[in-house]
């Protein structure tokens, strides 16, 4: 087989995600692999596109290659499914698959973004594999590789691969009413950060709206007009000082002008099943916060036009986001149904957790994401410095073999309920003192209710 290996990696040829590919190529010497370095070359791509055009016309299997940045493929990658659907590339009943490495941080997001992706372009895809970044140097990691191949090409051999049942027809997109602006004074520093392209009336008129409607000061920033030089390297040059390689200024504008506000709501048009590339080369570029939660406590919300409820994946993605940075995420707008009635109800709900300081606990999105943070950042805390720094003070070191009295407490309860006897003759106490300290709680409440009738 001819197989095209598409690495998304920037690092090109020194990319760990692509040795993976290397090993499976010194195993299976009667397959020819080319490597497109997309990653690497993808403003040379977007000059001009016919030398990948070409190889995708020639391959028989498309292998993704690249390391996860930020819930998703890193943005050259994201850029680069944009130009071989504008291309107009026939890859209808090619075979695809993907490899990714990562510390499994939001690996399924990623995975399910590009699968969603070749299903559009018609491709037969496979399952593919997600490996920790060292998996490959342990002989358990080389084993997964050579089963992983395995596996494709008995799905080629076999014609099986993966299916799903087609969308209805798109929805109708709602029209919004943008009110009249008003004289009433505001304050306060809402930011909507943005990639709104120039003739998206729908989404213009859906900030607009918010703007309105808002009682607070508003600003709009579209990331389109930032002077990007680049998508993130992965060079870990900011990794002690926090510094970015690139000197066009994105990490002082980030802290200076973005972070600093209020509110932060995101605005986009639903592009390739995500917020589409210009906004991923934004997300990329906060690496430079490393893998700090300097937002947290700072709610944010959505406006988004597009079929939202059919974007399960985009869906996880919007949620993990605002959980693992410990904020509120006070709502998504959409111009699915009712955009009027959704944009009012998101400014309003906003100001609530504005004006009560409301941030819920993270659910399983927000705890998950972190431990794995959590875990990343100690092992690494001679090169994450800043991130360190970050971690110690801000208590998120919390391994649980430091919770030395709950695990002494259940030593005892395991004693306890080990013995036979001792078990029988409890019964139901063990409920009992399991809720001993709730009911102390609530009993406290009503004598507090009592005392305030006197």
């Amino acid at each position: 087989m001819n197989i095209l290996v598409l690495n998304g990696s920037p690092k090109g040829q020194n990319s760990i995600t692509l040795q993976t590919v290397r090993y499976i190529e010194k195993l299976c010497p009667k397959h020819t692999f080319e490597v497109l370095h997309v990653g690497q070359r993808i403003k040379a791509l977007e000059r001009d596109f016919t030398p990948a055009k070409e190889a995708l016309e020639r391959a028989d299997l498309l292998l993704f290659c690249y390391p996860v940045y930020t819930f998703i493929a890193p943005y050259q990658m994201h850029r680069f499914i944009e130009l071989v659907k504008e291309s107009g590339v026939l890859l209808k009943g090619k075979y695809a698959t993907q490899l990714s490495t990562s510390k499994h941080f939001y690996d399924v997001t990623a995975h399910r973004y590009i699968k969603d992706n070749c299903m559009d372009m018609g491709l037969k895809y496979i399952k593919g594999l997600s490996t920790d970044m060292d998996d490959l140097l342990k002989e358990k990691g080389q084993t997964e590789a050579k089963n992983f191949f395995r596996f494709v090409l008995w799905s080629i051999k076999n014609d099986a691969y993966e299916t799903f049942l087609p969308d209805a027809l798109p929805s109708m997109h709602v029209a919004v009413d943008v009110p009249e602006c008003t004289e009433m004074e505001k304050t306060g520093d809402v930011v909507i950060i943005t990639n709104r392209e120039e003739n998206d009336t729908q989404l213009g008129d859906m900030i607009a709206r918010f703007q309105a409607v808002l009682p607070k000061k508003s600003r709009v920033v579209n990331i389109r007009e930032y002077p990007f030089k680049g998508g993130c390297l992965g060079c870990f040059n900011c990794a002690v000082s926090g510094k970015c390689i690139y000197n066009d200024g994105f990490d002082s504008f980030l802290r200076d002008d973005l972070q600093t506000a209020e509110v932060i709501v995101y605005a986009f048009t639903i592009k390739d099943h995500s917020m589409g590339a210009s906004f991923k080369l934004y997300d990329d570029r906060q690496f430079c916060n490393g893998h700090r939660t300097v937002t947290m406590g700072m709610p944010m919300g959505y406006l988004v036009s597009g079929d939202y409820s059919r974007e399960m994946n985009l869906q996880m993605i919007v949620e993990g986001r605002a959980e693992v940075g410990g904020n509120f995420l006070a709502g998504v707008a959409t111009d699915e149904n009712d955009p009027n009635g959704e944009i009012d109800t998101l400014a309003k709900t906003l100001c609530y957790a504005l004006e009560n300081k409301y941030v819920p606990p993270q659910n399983f999105y927000g705890v998950g994401g972190m431990k794995i943070f959590r875990d990343l950042i100690w092992t690494m805390q001679g090169m994450m410095k800043a991130d360190h720094k970050f971690y110690k003070e801000h208590g998120q070191y919390d391994f649980p073999q430091k919770d030395w009295k709950r695990m002494l407490a259940m030593y005892l309860v395991g004693a306890l309920i080990s013995s036979p006897k001792i078990k029988a003759k409890m019964g139901n106490k063990m409920t009992e003192g399991m809720l001993m300290p709730y009911n102390q709680l609530l009993n406290k409440i009503e004598v507090k209710r009592h005392e305030s009738k006197k």
